[in-house]
C-alpha cells in the first residue's frame, strides 16, 4: 500500500492532528520556509508525537554536521534533502547519520530523474520545478515526466484530497503533502484526516475539505 507523509508541521495541534491520522511519516523543515521550525521546537514536537509515525527532517544545503545534530538528538529517522547535494555530499552524510535519505529532485525530464536514480540515497523525492524555488511551491508537474524507476520514491507538489488517489495510482513508495493539508497557511486537521483516510482506504468521504 502507498504511505503518505504529511509534511511542515510547526504546532502541538499539528502533531495532535497527524496522532489522530496516523500518516507513516511526517516532516519538520529546517530550512528556510515559513514552516521552518528549529531543532529545539522539533524536539519538543517528536516528543508529542505517536511512536509509530517517523519524522523526517528536510533540509536545503545544511552542513551534514548540522544535520547530524538533529539526528543524534532522536528528533528525526530519516534525512531529505531538498538543495544541490551530490553524490559525495549524501555518502558523507550516510556515513555520519546512519539513517535513511531521501533526494529531492525539481523534475524537468525523465533523464534528469533516471540520472538522479544513481545517487547513494535511499529514495527519491519527485517534486515541481520553479525557478528560485528548492520547493513547497504548492503546484504539480507534468506526471508524465516521471520513467519507470528502481528506487522508491515519494511524490510530492500540489497533492490535496482532490487528486491524491490519481497520483497514488503512479506508483509512489510515499505520497508527500503539504500545502494540501492546510487552511489559510495553517494545517488543517480535518483535511490531514481526510487525506490520510484516502490513501489508507481509498474513500473520499468529506468534499467539503478538498482544496480546489
Amino acid at each position: 500500500m502507498t504511505k503518505i507523509k504529511i509534511c511542515g508541521l510547526t504546532r502541538p495541534q499539528d502533531i495532535d492532528a497527524v496522532n489522530e491520522a496516523r500518516p507513516d511519516y511526517i516532516g519538520f523543515v529546517f530550512a528556510e520556509s515559513r514552516r521552518k521550525v528549529t531543532p529545539e521546537q522539533a524536539a519538543g514536537l517528536k516528543r508529542r508525537l505517536d511512536g509509530r509515525i517517523r519524522a523526517v527532517g528536510v533540509f536545503v544545503n545544511a552542513g551534514p554536521d548540522e544535520i547530524a545534530r538533529v539526528v543524534r538528538d532522536g528528533t528525526i529517522d530519516l534525512v531529505q534533502l531538498h538543495g544541490d547535494e551530490d553524490a559525495a555530499y549524501i555518502e558523507d552524510l550516510k556515513r555520519r547519520v546512519g539513517i535513511p535519505v531521501i533526494k529531492a529532485v525539481r523534475v524537468q525530464s525523465p533523464g534528469q530523474v533516471l540520472a538522479a536514480q544513481a545517487l547513494p540515497c535511499d529514495y527519491l523525492l519527485l517534486d515541481t520545478y520553479q525557478k528560485d524555488a528548492y520547493g513547497g511551491t504548492g503546484k504539480t508537474f507534468d506526471h508524465g515526466l516521471i520513467p519507470p524507476l528502481q528506487k522508491p520514491f515519494f511524490l510530492a507538489g500540489g497533492l490535496n484530497a482532490g487528486n491524491i488517489k490519481e497520483a497514488a495510482a503512479l506508483g509512489p513508495w510515499c505520497l508527500d503533502v503539504s500545502g494540501g493539508a492546510e487552511t489559510d497557511g495553517v494545517k488543517d486537521a480535518a483535511k490531514i484526516i481526510e487525506i490520510v483516510r484516502i490513501v489508507k482506504t481509498g474513500e473520499h468521504r468529506s468534499p467539503s475539505v478538498v482544496n480546489n
